[in-house]
């Protein structure tokens, strides 16, 4: 990688840190594109170097992070119950030390179809992640290859989802990441044992 390139990624990197920053206080519509430029020490033009529009770098936060969280509950070594835990726990984990602010953010780019009308939400982005994980437990032997994978990734997002929803309804009344914990402990092993080879 050229050095170039190397500064160009710290741009951007530093675009998105000073962005969440400023979200994270004051949320997405009360955030300008100069306030997130004049906190990095770069130009407007330097903002639309890399994202369209404001909105984008919402979902260049869920991408980067979320990635990081996928990679590690696909490296994790233990079995596919151990991963989804792993995995459902950081997420939530990590949208709870967001802020409220930033959550709302992603709750309202999934539920509105304008904000990216091709179609590239947190929550597709999501939905890719938990199958990622059941399709390679199948790949590897661990579940059956009859499991319903559609069907169970469904079922997790809606309970990462519901959880997120109801945790930013209330305020953050509660810890999201304690909620999500119990479910794994509970009753995560209960649906999956069924699709487990043995």
């Amino acid at each position: 990688m050229t050095n170039r390139q190397l500064a160009a990624m710290e741009t951007k990197k530093k675009l998105i840190e000073t962005a969440k920053n400023i979200i994270c206080k004051k949320g997405l519509i009360n955030t300008s594109v100069e306030e997130i430029t004049k906190a990095s020490g770069v130009s407007n033009g330097t903002f639309y170097t890399y994202f369209k529009r404001k909105e984008d770098i919402v979902f260049a936060l869920s991408d980067y992070m979320f990635q990081k969280l996928y990679d590690e509950a696909l490296a994790y070594n233990a079995g596919i119950i151990e991963r989804l835990a792993v995995y459902m726990t950081s997420f939530a984990e990590y949208i709870e030390k967001s802020s409220l602010k930033l959550c709302q953010e992603w709750v309202r780019n999934s539920v509105d179809p304008d904000i990216f009308p091709d179609g590239k939400t947190k929550l597709s982005a999501d939905i890719s992640a938990i199958s990622g994980l059941l399709n390679n437990a199948v790949q590897k032997g661990e579940l059956k290859k009859d499991t319903p994978v559609e069907l169970l990734t469904q079922t997790f997002a809606d309970i990462l989802y519901g959880q997120m929803l109801c945790w930013d309804i209330l305020g953050g009344e509660y810890s999201y990441k304690e909620r999500t914990e119990k479910f794994c402990e509970k009753i995560l092993g209960s649906i999956i044992d069924p699709y487990l080879k043995k």
